[in-house]
């Protein structure tokens, strides 16, 4: 008897060290935007239980490559030793990581929720970059966020990891979605967020600068790190 138990004491501490491993979710906020922007998912993954790194990046001073070899290293360093990790992303933030992981391995990788991200460039920066100040404001990354042969979203390849998306449908910049085919969210189009090796997509009615702070978009961030898949009740 006494041996038995020692088996289900076994057993109980060896589940709880591989299962029910500590989350520790990454945020990556969007071009030309703050941590700021991900305080709301924030607060929500912390009150379910994650570890939540929350970082600024300077978006607009460096390239793809540059900023995805800054970022992602600092946030992980912050992260719980054997804790698995997760990522959640606004826009810009996502590509950071598709660069990341074409180059680097992250052995604990969990799960990556994407939000509005340019996976095969926007139509905006083929229309806007050689305008003045175009650069000025979006930073070399922003110019390397176009759907044609110097794209770097185009160049990473198929997603090798898990990862769902979350399209919006609703602009409230009428003029930049008169230069996107189809339906989008003001900077992306939903076909243009897809990405080839994804787990699951969907599209919500929300626009893409304020997405990440919308409470369904949350709910559903959410339901993805825990289950795999989003929820379609």
């Amino acid at each position: 008897m006494k041996r038995f138990n020692y088996w289900v004491i076994y057993l109980m501490a060896a589940l709880s060290s591989t299962s029910f491993a500590e989350d520790c979710t990454i945020l990556l906020h969007g071009l030309a935007r703050s941590s700021d922007s991900m305080q709301k998912m924030e607060k929500l993954l912390s009150e379910k239980g994650h570890t939540v790194i929350n970082n600024d990046y300077p978006s607009r001073k460096y390239d793809i490559e540059t900023l995805a070899n800054t970022a992602i290293p600092e946030s992980l360093k912050k992260c719980p030793k054997n804790s698995n990790i997760n990522f959640v992303t606004h826009s810009l933030g996502g590509i950071l990581v598709r660069q990341y992981l074409s180059v680097q391995q992250i052995p604990n990788l969990h799960r990556v929720v994407m939000l509005g991200p340019p996976n095969q460039g926007s139509e905006i920066v083929d229309n806007l970059s050689k305008f003045p100040g175009f650069k000025f404001i979006n930073g070399e990354a922003g110019m390397q966020l176009g759907s044609g042969q110097s794209s770097i979203p185009n160049s990473l390849g198929a997603a090798e990891f898990n990862v769902g998306i979350i399209a919006g449908s609703k602009t409230i910049n009428l003029v930049l979605s008169k230069i996107i085919p189809g339906i989008d969210d003001g900077k992306v189009s939903i076909e243009r967020t897809k990405l080839e090796g994804m787990q699951d997509h969907i599209t919500l009615p929300v626009t893409h600068p304020f997405m990440m702070k919308n409470k369904q978009v949350i709910d559903q961030t959410i339901y993805y790190l825990e289950f795999g898949k989003f929820n379609s009740n």
